[in-house]
């Protein structure tokens, strides 16, 4: 389906829970997250519901997110019943790592395509520091436990954060020299929790580049992915740039977003969004008219990095990573 500009929208990003199993300081309150009613969630037979409708329209990738989507109850048998859509071509899954242990060889065998796994420093202490208590070790087991289940590519997700992992970039990139590895670099964003903190210790991506001199460009393997692809010389894996704030890549965007309280949103860095509760349990409406919705209302580009741009309402796990 094209949206307004010509951009064809063919992905949906799937918040299941805004819960999580760690505080990551840029990401979660201290204290964790007020709890919302049981009625204001989605079910999941809901994001069923809405994922369904998105085929017809022309979405063949969906991706599951949170919070910590292996919290969520029942999220394999999620993965089995979307697995069942012929339309869909990837089914993906973004996660903290700490549970993989557990629920990777079930989610590959449920028809799990791939994973990415967020982790933003290989340093036991500091990662206890960003992560208000996470214990590496479950992330290193985890990541294992995909690569022995063949989740792979296994992607692993860096938030660049100045005096904090700039230190540790070199050590990431070598984990993409031996093993099937993309360790893809994200630039902090000002969002949420992040939005305080953003200005004094984001840096730019070019910082990779610039420590590890020995990467090489390669072609994306699609137009519409936000990396900028690079990898060392015989090495098996990849390293991807996204910079959202200082190289947008809005010409290229190809999704919207499902929040795990039933709001589509047409853009990460918009607070447009569409309820399609009222839809899903009152028949007021369409599904079909809201996912049209949403793909039109797609703007051209956002503002981050803008002057006078002001961080988005909501945090980043109450729209999914």
């Amino acid at each position: 389906m094209k949206d307004m500009l010509g951009r064809n929208i063919n992905y949906i990003r799937v918040s299941v829970t805004d819960r999580c199993n760690l505080r990551c300081r840029y990401c979660m309150p201290e204290q964790g997250i007020k709890k919302k009613e049981h009625c204001e969630m989605l079910t999941l037979e809901e994001i069923y519901q809405v994922i369904e409708a998105c085929m017809p329209l022309g979405i063949d990738k969906v991706r599951l997110t949170g919070g910590e989507p292996l919290i969520r109850r029942d999220i394999v048998q999620l993965v089995e019943k979307l697995s069942k859509l012929t339309q869909l071509k990837d089914i993906a899954l973004t996660t903290n790592g700490m549970l993989l242990p557990e629920y990777a060889a079930a989610l590959k065998k449920a028809g799990l395509t791939r994973v990415n796994i967020s982790l933003d420093t290989l340093n036991g202490e500091k990662y206890k520091e960003i992560t208000r208590g996470g214990d590496l070790q479950d992330v290193l087991k985890g990541i294992e436990a995909a690569k022995e289940c063949g989740l792979m590519p296994l992607k692993i997700n860096t938030v660049l954060i100045g005096g904090f992992n700039d230190d540790e970039i070199s050590d990431f990139v070598k984990l993409t020299l031996n093993d099937n590895i993309d360790v893809r670099f994200i630039e902090l964003m000002p969002i949420g929790q992040a939005a305080d903190w953003n200005t004094s210790k984001f840096i730019p991506n070019t910082i990779v580049l610039d420590r590890v001199k020995e990467l090489v460009p390669i072609e994306r393997s699609e137009a519409s992915s936000p990396a900028m692809l690079y990898k060392l010389p015989g090495g098996k894996g990849r390293v991807g740039l996204i910079n959202p704030v200082s190289h947008k890549f809005c010409g290229d965007c190809n999704r919207i977003r499902l929040t795990a309280d039933g709001k589509l949103k047409p853009c990460l860095h918009s607070n447009q969004e569409i309820d399609v509760k009222p839809i899903l349990r009152d028949n007021i409406g369409s599904l079909e008219d809201a996912i049209k919705e949403a793909v039109y209302a797609k703007p051209q580009q956002h503002g981050l990095g803008e002057e006078g741009c002001k961080p988005i309402e909501r945090d980043m796990y109450r729209i999914g990573g």
